[in-house]
């Protein structure tokens, strides 16, 4: 394992069986790790939304964010950073929950879906692989949110204590603290191996920097599959933790899936819109939550955005269920792609006009 192509086959392999395991000690089948559904679960369990059956505080997520912190403070990677664009983050921050919620499960989820023989999630990949290759054009017109400066210590500490203040409030339970009595959000592994298991993800993540979104990118923009080794490591490993553990669980179809629906052309979409928001995000939710324990400001700008999106997901209807995608949702991804399109245009025009700009002056200067 000491070659890179070992590692990051392990890190993957590390995140797989952990979230078959996670399944088989109480996490929703198929649902041993979901960044957006925890996400969600967190906005539910805050209050952010009233989706009883979606509301707890998920440990995994503080476990991400403050395992890569403890990694990153280990490594000297710990650096406070930040300011390129927020709020165009935060847009598409949201509208990237908005299609995993239409989906049903964000990329990471994706893959378990297809490692428990759920066939639904190729719609998905399939959306989601469209979407990150629509990213790209505009990735290659020299599309950036802005480079990112050194901010003061406090932002880069803003996450961890997030999440310390998430564990707290599960531990402690006040009563202004949601928790699901029936569904999804009442499905929970116990609190220290679901702790134990997002910190080990953070932790080696922060190493690997492996990510669902910049896997694909690498693949189509630079001919790079180091990150889809990882990828498979994901696969391989999850479909044999649930061959081992979640046996009773598998099943390879499209129907009766868990948490899931074979409205086709919704998961393909709901994905793509995801994929298309991941590529100019520069990474995929779990990328996100890790960035944001290194202490990037922009990456917990964009979990603001995400945890955002989930919260008007489930208080505008737009979230699908078992039963399909809404309309209310539907509109939503349409509008999101449209709004996601929007600005990487008009980002990639602003680069343009600055760089004819530039060689205007330098003309000029040059005749002078």
């Amino acid at each position: 394992m000491k070659d890179g192509k070992g590692k990051i086959i392990a890190s993957g392999g590390l995140v797989g069986i952990l979230a078959a395991l996670l399944v088989k000690f109480g996490n929703p089948v198929n649902m041993g790790i979901c960044v957006a559904c925890f996400f969600r679960d967190i906005a539910g369990g805050l209050g952010l939304h009233r989706a009883a059956v979606v509301q707890y505080l998920r440990p995994e997520v503080p476990g991400f964010i403050l395992g890569a912190f403890g990694m990153a403070k280990a490594k000297g990677e710990f650096k406070p950073r930040g300011g390129s664009s927020p709020l165009l983050r935060f847009i598409l921050g949201f509208f990237l929950m908005i299609g995993a919620l239409v989906f049903l499960g964000c990329p990471l989820r994706m893959i378990l879906r297809l490692a428990n023989g759920d066939l639904n999630a190729l719609l998905g990949l399939f959306g989601y692989v469209a979407g990150i290759w629509v990213g790209i054009q505009f990735l290659k017109q020299g599309f950036s949110l802005g480079k990112s400066i050194k901010q003061p210590a406090v932002s880069g500490y803003t996450m961890p204590v997030f999440g310390v203040a998430i564990l707290l409030l599960l531990l402690a339970a006040p009563a202004f603290i949601f928790f699901s009595e029936s569904g999804p959000g009442s499905m929970a592994a116990p609190i220290l191996l679901a702790l134990g298991a997002g910190l080990a993800v953070g932790a080696v993540l922060q190493r690997t920097r492996l990510c669902t979104a910049g896997g694909i990118r690498d693949i189509i923009l630079i001919k790079d599959y180091h990150y889809l080794w990882g990828l498979i490591g994901i696969f391989v490993f999850a479909l044999i933790g649930n061959l081992l553990f979640n046996f009773e669980t598998f099943k390879i179809g499209f129907t009766d899936q868990p948490i899931a629906h074979n409205d086709h052309l919704w998961n393909f979409l709901g994905m793509a819109l995801a994929g298309i928001a991941a590529a100019l995000l520069g990474g995929c939710p779990l990328r996100q939550s890790i960035l944001a324990g290194e202490g990037d400001t922009d990456a917990a700008v964009t979990i603001l955005g995400l945890t955002a999106g989930a919260a008007f997901a489930h208080n505008f209807g737009l979230a699908a269920s078992p039963a399909g995608a809404t309309l209310n949702g539907k509109v939503a991804v349409v509008i999101g792609i449209i709004v996601v399109l929007a600005i990487g245009y008009g980002v990639v025009k602003s680069v343009a006009q600055k760089a004819s700009e530039g060689k205007a002056k330098g003309g000029i200067s040059a005749n002078v």
